[in-house]
């Protein structure tokens, strides 16, 4: 007899989910997770007397009470966490800001955004409503594609635009490289320059801040992973923290189990990685990778990872001028030019500022706030630096990251009582993913769902993966790729 149905390894978003999912279902399930709290991304620690947020900057899909195809209604809803989390909204989409050329608000709603880039750019209604209008149809043809509709049954605008870059979307409905760098903003979120960003990518996306608007959680994200881990524990289910697992041993051309760092060996005819892809093929044991995992593999490249200067500020937003809780600084327009700089150690060229206290979400104390400025960067500019040097490097070019904040905030430095640094080694040392890569692999066009499935298919019966390197990354994605992983196991394995 076995001693789970089911093991999931990683207490991340994905892990979470799919192991809630389980054992809700009465799949006997044990979750490993080599840290000692869980939440991989969605967690939270301290520094003096503020705690700071990992890696949330707004949740989208949330949703409010009653909206079909939410979070709240659908996923949160199945778990049972839905009333056990306090979810404060954003109600602004973010603030967009080139210095002496951009500085625009959008709010987050349909009309509004419509009203406030009118306002800035007056003449453009009808075009940002038409933009709205293809944005929304792309969204509802692309969910039905994703979902198994036949491809005679698409409206081919999917294809006439869907699989377009943003950069050439945006050129034929806008004359000014402002208005389209204001909408095109959230392609930081993505990973890839609107040159190359795939239309529906940043459509999907654009679409679940309107329409689901942008949320945090009272509590911040390791609240939610709390939520979702005692939902688990209700249910049923076990956990081990501070447990790492060496392998995922197989046997007569099937999963049988796992393998931990001490030599324990735990059986499992199922088991769900919420690791790296790299790194679940690496643990494998008994068995040939096959070859077309080979193949898959050979032909991808490692994801951006993430620069974040966390600080704790003794003054209020209002006392520092914030007036949303996301706001994009960036030098210029030229985002190509952005992108490059991710590759190299120069001055930071475009930044998220989240402000935690616009909206608070309880972290900061009374009359202080929580503030995180992040830009993308690769890991491989990181490894090359003498580790003497190593800390007065991620110093010098948090300053970066401050020098293009105070465009917005003057005076910044001044306040600043806590702070942490964290950089695409910080990232490597800490989720255990190659590079540091914080969507996983690079999620250009070849990475798209038309083109991949890792989620749907291992080529190894009995595993599973779960997360941002089977799919897309982000918050709202890996928190529903793992229950939909989930249910999947669960049908083939009542069939």
């Amino acid at each position: 007899m076995n001693d789970y149905d089911a093991i999931v390894v990683g207490a991340g978003n994905a892990g979470l989910t799919a192991a809630a999912t389980l054992q809700r279902a009465g799949v006997r399930t044990l979750l490993l997770e080599r840290h000692n709290v869980p939440g991989g991304c969605g967690t939270s620690f301290r520094r003096g007397r503020f705690e700071f947020e990992v890696a949330l900057h707004q949740l989208s899909g949330v949703g409010v009470d009653g909206q079909p195809m939410s979070l709240r209604e659908g996923l949160f809803t199945q778990l049972g966490i839905e009333d056990k989390l306090e979810f404060v909204q954003e109600h602004d989409l973010y603030r967009a800001v080139v210095p002496g050329e951009l500085d625009v608000t959008l709010p987050a709603d349909w009309d509004g955004a419509i009203a406030a880039l009118e306002d800035q750019f007056p003449g453009n209604r009808d075009r940002v409503a038409k933009f709205f209008d293809l944005l929304k149809t792309i969204t509802f043809w692309q969910i039905a594609a994703m979902r198994g509709m036949p491809a005679e049954q698409i409206d081919p605008v999917l294809f006439r635009y869907g699989l377009r870059s943003v950069r050439s979307v945006l050129d034929e409905f806008f004359d000014d490289d402002r208005i389209k760098l204001a909408l095109g903003m959230y392609w930081t979120y993505l990973g890839q320059p609107p040159s190359k960003l795939l239309f529906q990518d940043l459509a999907l996306t654009l679409f679940a801040y309107l329409e689901f608007k942008p949320w945090h959680v009272r509590g911040g994200s390791q609240a939610m992973s709390t939520a979702i881990l005692d939902s688990f524990l209700g249910a049923g289910g076990e956990v081990r923290f501070n447990t790492g697992v060496a392998a995922i041993l197989a046997q007569d051309g099937r999963v049988l189990g796992v393998r931990l760092d001490d030599g324990t060996e735990i059986t499992a005819p199922e088991v769900v990685s919420n690791a790296s892809l790299p790194t679940t093929y690496g643990m494998l044991r008994g068995i040939d990778l096959p070859d077309a995992v080979r193949t898959d593999l050979a032909s991808r490249r490692i994801g951006v990872s993430g620069f974040v200067l966390h600080m704790g500020l003794d003054a209020t937003p209002a006392e520092l001028g914030f007036t949303t809780s996301t706001t994009f600084v960036n030098r210029d327009t030229d985002d190509d030019r952005t992108y490059e700089s991710w590759r190299s150690l120069e001055a930071a060229r475009g930044i998220c500022v989240s402000s935690y206290d616009v909206a608070p979400i309880g972290f900061a104390p009374s009359g202080a706030t929580h503030v995180s400025l992040m830009t993308l960067q690769y890991a491989d500019i990181w490894r090359g630096i003498d580790p003497a040097d190593y800390a007065r490097a991620k110093f010098a070019y948090a300053e970066t990251l401050l020098d293009l904040c105070e465009t917005v905030t003057p005076g910044i430095r001044d306040a600043i009582e806590e702070v942490d640094v964290a950089t695409p080694l910080t990232m490597m040392r800490y989720l255990g993913h190659p590079g540091g890569a914080i969507y996983g692999y690079d999620q250009d066009a070849a990475e798209g769902w038309l083109f991949r499935n890792s989620e749907r298919e291992t080529h190894v019966p009995g595993l599973h993966l779960a997360g941002s390197w089977a799919g897309i990354g982000g918050f709202q994605p890996t928190l529903e790729a793992g229950a939909r992983v989930a249910r999947r196991l669960l049908r083939r394995t009542a069939a």
